[in-house]
């Protein structure tokens, strides 16, 4: 698992390594550039996708569509500066909760 986990962070440097590069030369850079309007239409588009893969049962894709949708969630947390620590620390906070009280809890 150690390794999975590394991966958010290696993506987290190297998002933070593009946000401030030539917007022509770089992906993320483009999306910072463009602000979290873009970033924010971006993570809706991707949720789309991955909602219409997994109703169409297509599991290639589902798989595809969620790393996308995870990516570019990636880049939305390190322009508000935050880690996927904060994240995973998060859900690490609610396991053993009933998902219905920590809705609950929240309200």
């Amino acid at each position: 698992m150690a390794k999975n986990e590394d991966i958010l962070r290696r993506l987290t440097a190297a998002i933070g390594a593009h946000r401030k590069a030539d917007p022509v030369q770089s992906y993320v850079a483009t999306l910072f550039a463009k602000g979290d309007d873009a970033i924010i239409k971006k993570i809706g588009e991707e949720a789309t996708e991955a909602v219409m893969a997994a109703k169409d049962g297509d599991k290639i894709r589902l798989t595809a569509e969620i790393a996308d949708l995870w990516f570019h969630c990636l880049v939305l947390l390190v322009r508000h500066g935050i880690g996927p620590e904060a994240v995973l620390a998060e859900l690490e906070r609610r396991e053993g909760i009933s998902g219905l009280e920590e809705k609950a809890s929240r309200h």
